[in-house]
């Protein structure tokens, strides 16, 4: 569970983000107070809070810290671009525990997975991959293809040769091509099949490469 947490947006002052911030932890500490009573069987996870201010993030990671949380999530704005995330994430990361899981809230394109994993980071959530689906854009292992260009009506091989999604066994990118054109539902089904299946595999090879210490 996710208590609820306020999403100040990038540009606010440093005098309102730490009002938020302290809004954001008081609605934290009474969401898990409740948690508590009855659990459930359900892990609840703390969120740290601050912006891109590495000051406001120290003291939210010290102060959620007190709490007995299962877990944590870095949330709030992460920055404007990937550099300014990178360097939220490599400053963040080590002020929480490593015997705790660390999630990242809202972030769920291949190459931010790959730098969040790098520093640190467990598990992830977005609609990024879903999003992608319903404009046309598939993930591959050579890179992202869009299935509206025009040469993709006469391909009739799979999205990903690589891929051993039940997409990619049966159907050929000429044929979502033809889908998409028509407007025809089933096409963003398939194509947001093929999407999921691709970061499953993604993430799975994640988690062999850490087994393996080569993460």
């Amino acid at each position: 569970i996710i208590p609820l947490d306020e999403l100040p947006p990038y540009h606010t002052s440093e005098k309102n983000l730490h009002k938020s911030l302290e809004r954001t932890h008081r609605w934290e500490k009474r969401s898990l107070d409740e948690h508590v009573k009855n659990k459930n069987n359900q892990a609840m996870y703390a969120v740290v809070h601050g912006g891109i201010n590495k000051k406001l993030r120290k003291k939210s990671a010290s102060y959620l810290q007190t709490l007995p949380f299962d877990g944590f999530a870095i949330g709030g704005s992460v920055g404007k671009n990937q550099k300014e995330m990178y360097e939220m994430l490599q400053f963040t990361v080590p002020l929480l525990p490593t015997q705790t899981p660390i999630h990242l809230l809202g972030i769920g394109d291949v190459s931010s997975i790959d730098i969040g994993v790098r520093l640190g980071i467990d598990t992830f959530d977005s609609s990024y991959p879903t999003r992608c689906a319903r404009h046309g854009l598939l993930f591959t292992t050579t890179g992202s293809k869009k299935i509206l260009r025009s040469n993709n009506k006469y391909r009739y091989e799979p999205i990903d040769k690589n891929c051993t999604c039940t997409v990619c066994k049966n159907y050929t990118l000429a044929y979502l091509n033809h889908l998409y054109k028509a407007k025809e539902l089933t096409g963003y089904t398939l194509a947001t099949i093929h999407n999921i299946h691709f970061m499953i595999q993604c993430m799975a090879n994640y988690r062999k490469q850490i087994l393996e210490n080569r993460i």
